[in-house]
């Protein structure tokens, strides 16, 4: 399997980045969860997302993390490395090291402490997006960064060498057409527009977006990939069916937070033992048996 030209198509799987209580990643871990990414044939992995917890990690940990990671996928999947940072010099030093390490593609926020504005993003988008020769894509997460990309900004920045795709949240089902349409009007033809936040994504998909950029697949990439599939071939039956199974995660993903939900799930799956970065404390046991019985759906068969 070879990296198609762009890392920005289809189902990118987010996993969580093992680490222990000092932010030391725990690459064996991360390697278990790589593995069924690859087994599954996800079309890329979006290491070091939100759901990777990249801003609780150092630029060494983060380097040691793409580099684990690409060593074990080995160019079979393309590989997008988050690179996020308050200040756009240690942003331009995590793309240089992502590039360095093996990454395919970046994945950039507009992290930030103070608000910024509409001209100090695209400033910061340019610096980086000039500091290597790799793909990039914008990531809209304005529940964590504060900032929300106008359709205005996401065209001006479009116009920058090698910004080329979009990360950005899903609107509720009935406005995912118009939401889509007003975005793809203000891009080039070439530019690949993607979605995240799961449990509205399957309408953004049908409505035209070329990704879904998931935390379950991170997770559950089987299942995960064959709701992508349905949507993607507007199977609108087999999109009803596995929206259904997922649909009891995805309720508890907005109540409990879907990063605090994930690494439950996967303790309760064998998976991994980690513990959210702190401050951020795992879910109470007590919430387990409720995890465990929206996961069993999603482990039978089609």
């Amino acid at each position: 399997m070879t990296s198609p030209a762009s890392p920005f198509h289809g189902l990118s799987a987010f996993p969580i980045t093992p680490s222990d209580t000092q932010g030391r990643v725990d690459t064996a871990a991360l390697e278990i969860l790589l593995t069924r990414l690859v087994a599954a044939g996800v079309d890329s992995i979006g290491l070091l997302g939100s759901t990777g917890t990249y801003a609780y990690l150092s630029r060494t940990e983060r380097r040691r993390a793409v580099e684990a990671a690409s060593a074990l996928v080995a160019k079979r999947i393309p590989l997008v490395v988050g690179i996020g940072a308050l200040r756009t010099d240690e942003a331009v030093d995590l793309a240089r090291d992502a590039a360095e390490a093996g990454a395919d593609g970046l994945l950039l926020a507009p992290v930030s402490y103070t608000p910024l504005t509409e001209d100090e993003v695209f400033a910061h988008f340019a610096a980086v997006a000039a500091a290597t020769d790799l793909s990039l894509c914008i990531y809209n997460n304005p529940g964590t960064t504060h900032f929300t990309f106008t359709p205005a900004l996401i065209g001006r920045l479009a116009g920058l060498p090698n910004v080329v795709a979009l990360k950005n949240p899903a609107a509720a089902p009935v406005d995912a057409p118009t939401l889509h349409a007003n975005l793809r009007a203000a891009v080039p033809e070439a530019f690949a527009i993607g979605y995240s936040a799961d449990w509205n994504v399957t309408e953004a998909i049908l409505a035209g977006g070329q990704a879904w950029y998931s935390v379950c697949g991170g997770l559950l990439p089987e299942p995960t990939q064959k709701l992508m599939r349905a949507a993607q071939a507007h199977d609108i039956a087999q999109v009803g069916m596995w929206k259904a199974r997922f649909e009891p995660l995805w309720a508890l993903f907005r109540e409990l937070t879907s990063l605090r939900v994930i690494y439950a799930a996967a303790d309760i799956l064998g998976l991994s033992t980690a513990l959210p970065p702190r401050p951020i404390l795992p879910l109470a046991p007590t919430h387990h048996p409720r995890i465990a019985a929206a996961l069993e759906p999603l482990l039978q068969p089609a």
